[in-house]
């Protein structure tokens, strides 16, 4: 079996144990330096990004190498579509919704409000549209991506006071990453983009009023609970969040076909790496929390609804005056009906059931 059949069919477990073929040590090293969005900190949205970088370098046996670098080290937080379009860096590691600014679309490569969760994303990217679609967007900002992690369903974040009516999200100064603001915005609160590693400084001096990010895990890390203790879910705005490796597109044509299906493999193995580990390390982080005192809250039915009346409204308007949006969009909303369509007789229903005994 050549490399290339090793490559397509044996995915990062049968490369890495295959050993590096002479083809691949013939050819000429490859160093790309990958600019990530999150403080080292968080070794779950962080370590995708070294997962990545890892498993290139062990598939090309050392020849493809890829540095990863933390926000500020060679662009800000927020810098990596611009560095990466214009080949400043060769690859970055972000949530696309933080981007939104220069364009909607950028939104729904991250998650939006009541959209896919994390299995219907990953489906609608590798089995249905959004690949194609996605990376046709992606293509007027010189960018080829690849999916790379996704947290599953977020909390809805953290609170000074407790959320008992809509009355409460008036003025309510947040911070919400990305898209999800617009819809805040339109129930009255004050939506704040703030990088993670800025967080609670701002809650803590009360520049703001409450925050999210992830959940249990990371939230721990970053202290949330030690001054704010009403902690609310479901976060409505990311049901499935995923992040994104971007790729110069000079940079990746560049590439052999041998690296670039070493690049394929090691962006789905840290997508499918990064889930599992929130999933395997939530659980005892969120007993903790509640150990040190965290109030564990649903938010109430008619924030809920409001925040679905106004989502679904702000998509008619963009579907409006957006051509990049209204074609995502109609494919990714399509997809979506028929796939809640499914999982309610099947996940919703088991996982409900789950949920209900006692095990």
């Amino acid at each position: 079996m050549d490399r290339r059949s090793v490559i397509k069919h044996a995915g990062v477990a049968g490369i890495l144990a295959a050993g590096a073929a002479p083809a691949v040590h013939a050819q000429a090293a490859v160093r790309w330096r990958l600019a990530s969005s999150f403080p080292k900190s968080l070794d779950t949205i962080y370590g995708a990004a070294q997962v990545f970088a890892d498993a290139v370098k062990a598939m090309s046996g050392g020849k493809f190498e890829v540095t990863v670098h933390a926000p500020g080290e060679l662009v800000p937080a927020f810098g990596i579509v611009d560095a990466v379009q214009q080949g400043t860096i060769e690859a970055g590691h972000t949530a696309p919704y933080y981007y939104f600014g220069k364009d909607d679309t950028f939104a729904i490569g991250t998650a939006i409000p009541f959209g896919l969760n994390s299995r219907q994303l990953t489906a609608w990217y590798y089995e249905g549209n959004g690949l194609k679609l996605m990376r046709e967007f992606y293509d007027q900002y010189n960018i080829v991506n690849f999916p790379g992690g996704n947290t599953g369903a977020q909390m809805g974040g953290w609170y000074r006071k407790e959320i008992k009516s809509l009355a409460d999200i008036k003025g309510l100064k947040m911070r919400i990453g990305g898209f999800a603001g617009k819809v805040l915005s339109r129930m009255g609160a004050v939506p704040q983009n703030i990088p993670g590693g800025e967080i609670y400084q701002a809650l803590e001096k009360g520049t703001i009023d409450a925050t999210e990010w992830v959940g249990p895990y990371d939230d721990e890390k970053l202290g949330f609970y030690k001054v704010a203790k009403n902690y609310y879910y479901p976060g409505w705005w990311e049901g499935g969040a995923q992040l994104d490796f971007y790729i110069n597109k000079k940079a990746y044509n560049d590439l052999s076909s041998e690296y670039k299906a070493m690049v394929q493999a090691a962006a789905s193995h840290a997508h499918v790496t990064m889930q599992a580990k929130y999933d395997a390390l939530n659980p005892a982080a969120l007993k903790r929390l509640v150990a040190n005192g965290t109030k564990v809250l649903a938010l109430p039915k008619p924030v809920m609804d409001e925040a679905f009346k106004q989502a679904m409204a702000l998509y008619d308007e963009l579907s409006s005056s957006n051509p990049n949006w209204k074609k995502v969009y109609t494919d990714y909303s399509n997809f979506r009906r028929d796939a809640n369509l499914w999982f309610r007789f099947t996940e919703a229903r088991f996982d409900g059931y789950m949920q209900s005994v006692k095990l």
